[in-house]
């Protein structure tokens, strides 16, 4: 008499894939599309993906996959070794984003965004087999080397050339400073001047372009800019020479960093704001609605970025191709640092 193993007998097969897609009414392919988060199923097969998930009790094998794909769950991005707000709030954004479709991300930070760094950062990770890479590249030199990528490596850059082609997710950095411009003008301001970002940053040309922009269909003066880099001890000394300048009431600062060296570089000239000067940055960093006076600023969408970027990666990864741009609409953020012009 043959003896059944006990623990065989009762031991119950984990649900495969396979039954997911068998209890939805789907493809396998299909499923695998929505676990990874790609944009192309209808939102009705999502839902109903997800339903026969949640009722199969079914769990991804992560390790199964990396078998069959050579790649592993995890994604490579490329940054310049920086702390301006901007790029490692998007990257932040970005690892939140990645975990919550169960893939960690590995980031390799360079010096500088040139052709010889950026190149050497994607081999890095094209030798761990990652399964895509994002490259944040807000410079021209970091988008120049973009163009040397294998194009058969799944990669999608943030911040880049929109006329560049290829996947790029990015902020219209033009329309947040039409609207910041915009916002002084509605106030009564005659003109307003500029504090830029470095020139060679596509954001900084953006806004500048926005700035100049709402000037022109507003029949303004177009006044010089004070170029800067993106620290507050630039936007101060762009804002000492501001403020010897009796006719400058509003200015537009490329981030809030450089406005938040402008007002301190005003109070030290006697004058004040928003009673004399009026002044809007961009970032909306967590500390502009405590300046002295809280800042008026535009707030970027840094998850919808992140979201986005790992969306089109996701596509990438399933073999999608050909340039695909998706740009994010900034928000005006109204504090106490613009008032009406005096007189």
């Amino acid at each position: 008499m043959q003896v059944e193993d006990a623990s065989a007998a009762t031991r119950v097969r984990e649900p495969a894939m396979t039954d997911v897609a068998r209890l939805a009414g789907v493809s396998h392919q299909t499923v695998s599309r929505v676990l990874n988060g790609h944009p192309n199923v209808r939102e009705q097969t999502r839902l109903r993906v997800r339903a026969a998930i949640a009722e199969l009790g079914y769990r991804p094998n992560r390790a199964a996959r990396t078998l069959v794909t050579g790649r592993s769950q995890q994604i490579g991005v490329v940054a310049q070794n920086s702390t301006l707000y901007g790029p490692t709030s998007m990257l932040a954004a970005f690892e939140l984003a990645a975990a919550a479709q169960g893939f960690a991300v590995s980031v390799r930070r360079v010096r500088v965004l040139d052709r010889s760094s950026i190149a050497a950062a994607v081999e890095h990770h094209r030798d761990q087999r990652v399964a895509g890479i994002v490259v944040i590249a807000p410079t021209a030199s970091a988008d120049e080397a973009l163009a040397e990528i294998p194009a058969d490596v799944p990669l999608v850059a943030v911040d880049g050339d929109p006329d560049r082609g290829g996947a790029l997710v990015t902020v219209d950095q033009e329309k947040g400073a039409f609207a910041a411009t915009r916002h002084l003008l509605d106030a009564g301001h005659q003109t307003v001047w500029h504090i830029s970002g470095p020139p060679d940053w596509f954001d900084a040309a953006g806004r500048a372009r926005g700035w100049r922009r709402a000037l022109q269909e507003a029949g303004a003066e177009i006044p010089p800019v004070s170029s800067a880099d993106w620290s507050a001890s630039s936007g101060y000394r762009a804002g000492q020479m501001l403020a010897r300048m009796p006719e400058v009431t509003a200015i537009f600062a490329a981030n809030d960093h450089l406005a938040l060296g402008a007002i301190r570089a005003m109070a030290e000239r006697g004058r004040r704001v928003p009673e004399d000067v009026s002044i809007v940055g961009f970032d909306d960093v967590p500390e502009a609605e405590f300046f002295s006076p809280p800042l008026t600023t535009v707030r970027p969408d840094f998850d919808g970025v992140a979201t986005e970027t790992l969306s089109l990666l996701l596509a990438r990864i399933e073999g999608e191709s050909g340039p695909s741009l998706r740009t994010l609409n900034p928000t005006l953020i109204p504090r106490e640092s613009v008032a009406a012009p005096r007189g």
